[in-house]
């Protein structure tokens, strides 16, 4: 079961000047889907309420996005917001709801394409000690994972974004209810997520950061994936896993230096094919739209898994073994 949740009132936020994070990137990977026949059973969403935003973010912040949102604004040397972005980014976060609801109720993969992005948007807007917004308005994955944590009793993330999704962590750094996990570049924008990061008090363990080194392929993440993400599903069972779907690591996008291909992505899929999944859009610029997205997707639909030899670098085994140890624990992980 594949179901989308697309509106054209995403492209509604909008740069003044070239910015990455710009509305094509939706022309750009819908295109890609329709050619692997992928857009289908394509619905509308409703719009989230003030209500909602209010779960996840302080009402400081939300009343100033909606006050800035008249006119276009740089928030910060990153982030922007356009007249169109308060109704794109409560679109953006209804879509993501839906997707979990739907999830719950018929086991399948549910996206929402949305954007504005959202994973790096904190309680009160930047994160932990990030210096921008990271192009991120209100965080729709946290959304996701609040009502996930309301109909299941818990909540399971991953975040495969290349970059740490600090949000979402910060705003349930105290809560066990959400478990987090995060592949992502270590030592990158938003320079958080590392290792020993594992949650507040009383939350210990609920966060589980996997920092890969600079140039990653997809066997180093294959092995973290393996070894880390697949045996602490296992333990958890969850009937819901949240996706914080970002395909900028892919090769040939330009903010990182991993490498992965469709091989990783469609792997990924693959494994995660016995859960219902709610997949939200994160980053994603060029060529991980047109080749990881519906690797992904294509993945989890067939749920072939292929599980071939895999040859990671020494970097990315000390990576893994070194979360493995710290998160033992709370997990019986391991590296294989």
């Amino acid at each position: 079961m594949l179901r989308i949740f697309y509106s054209p009132v995403f492209k509604d936020h909008r740069p003044s000047v070239y910015h990455p994070e710009r509305p094509e990137r939706l022309d750009t990977a819908v295109d890609a889907l329709k050619a692997r026949g992928l857009w289908r059973n394509v619905a509308e969403p409703e719009m989230a309420s003030l209500d909602d935003l209010l779960e996840v973010h302080s009402r400081e912040y939300v009343e100033r996005i909606q006050n800035l949102s008249g006119s276009f604004s740089m928030i910060d040397p990153d982030t922007y917001v356009s007249p169109g972005t308060w109704e794109a980014a409560l679109k953006a976060f209804g879509a993501a709801r839906e997707a979990v609801f739907s999830a719950s109720g018929h086991k399948g993969i549910y996206l929402a394409l949305v954007r504005p992005p959202g994973h790096h948007a904190g309680r009160n807007g930047r994160a932990f000690s990030a210096p921008t917004l990271g192009f991120c308005i209100f965080n729709s994955v946290a959304g996701a994972a609040k009502l996930a944590e309301e109909l299941e009793g818990e909540a399971v993330v991953i975040d495969f974004d290349a970059h740490h999704g600090n949000g979402t962590q910060e705003i349930f750094w105290k809560n066990p209810n959400v478990i987090h996990i995060d592949l992502h570049e270590r030592d990158i924008y938003p320079w958080s997520g590392y290792e020993h990061d594992a949650g507040g008090r009383g939350a210990e363990g609920s966060k589980i950061n996997i920092p890969m080194p600079h140039r990653a392929r997809d066997d180093d993440y294959i092995l973290a994936w393996r070894g880390i993400v697949l045996p602490i599903l296992e333990e958890l069972e969850p009937e819901v896993v949240v996706i914080s779907a970002g395909f900028d690591g892919f090769l040939g996008e330009s903010l990182t230096t991993l490498q992965l291909t469709e091989r990783f992505f469609s792997y990924a899929g693959s494994t995660l094919s016995s859960y219902s999944l709610a997949v939200i859009l994160e980053g994603g610029y060029s060529s991980g739209l047109k080749k990881g997205l519906p690797a992904f997707i294509d993945g989890y639909l067939h749920g072939d898994i292929q599980e071939e030899p895999i040859k990671p670098s020494y970097e990315a085994i000390r990576a893994v073994e070194t979360v493995a140890e710290i998160q033992s624990e709370w997990w019986g992980v391991r590296l294989t």
